[in-house]
């Protein structure tokens, strides 16, 4: 065990039996090919794998428990903010995760320690390291205290004014095509024109709106395909 462990430990609010369990969540793979290219399975990417999926799992579980109230399409906006690598990076850097790190030489000198995707897989690999060592209430703990605690969650019944996010997201969640817009018509002259934008999403959820502006158009047709994907 290294010096920093027990720090670490102390910080995430969990000892481990198996101290080697977060070893490997901490050590990047550049560490190992440096080393030894045969013993890549010593890295933390499988980890990383299964963190990733506990990590969904308990947002999920929590966003019903926490937000009751809030519909499907809300529910997957908030957890897609939740477990992305732009929220994962700050809640690593907040908690020191970058000093903890074994990196091989070309990495530490690039600034691996502060890398995006670097951070957030490897704070996913120790979520994966804790719920491995004791199960998924220390897992849960850590979630809550960290992902879901160092973020603000809005109020019950907040209303979607993004529907293009909104719809991006949604389909993305049900592993739908990303939603496609085209305009179809413009009336009116230059000062007053009227646009009629239509959105697809595959080939079955399509709708059509009129705006003032492309974008309010685009807003409204968003919208009516959210609703129809909320309803199927």
């Amino acid at each position: 065990m290294s010096a920093e462990q027990p720090a670490l430990e102390e910080l995430l609010g969990y000892r481990f039996q198996r101290p080697e369990l977060l070893q490997r969540a901490l050590t990047h793979r550049s560490s190992i090919y440096e080393k030894n290219s045969q013993a890549a399975s010593a890295d933390n990417e499988q980890l990383e794998f299964l963190g990733d999926a506990i990590l969904g799992f308990l947002v999920s579980d929590m966003l019903l428990e926490r937000c009751p109230e809030f519909p499907e399409g809300r529910l997957s906006k908030l957890k897609a903010h939740l477990v992305s690598a732009t929220h994962l990076h700050e809640v690593a850097l907040k908690i020191g995760l970058g000093g903890h790190l074994r990196l091989g030489r070309g990495e530490e000198l690039s600034g691996g320690r502060e890398k995006k995707a670097l951070l957030a897989n490897a704070l996913e690999a120790v979520i994966a390291a804790v719920y491995l060592d004791g199960g998924m209430e220390p897992a849960r703990e850590l979630v809550a205290r960290y992902i879901i605690g160092q973020a603000e969650l809005p109020q019950a019944g907040l209303e979607v004014t993004d529907y293009k996010s909104a719809l991006q997201e949604k389909a993305q969640a049900l592993k739908l095509p990303q939603p496609r817009y085209s305009i179809v018509e413009e009336r009116g002259p230059e000062h007053a024109k009227t646009f009629l934008v239509e959105v697809r999403v595959g080939h079955d959820w399509s709708s059509r709106a009129e705006g003032l502006s492309k974008k309010s158009a685009s807003q409204k047709a968003a919208q009516r395909v959210l609703e129809q994907l909320n309803e199927r």
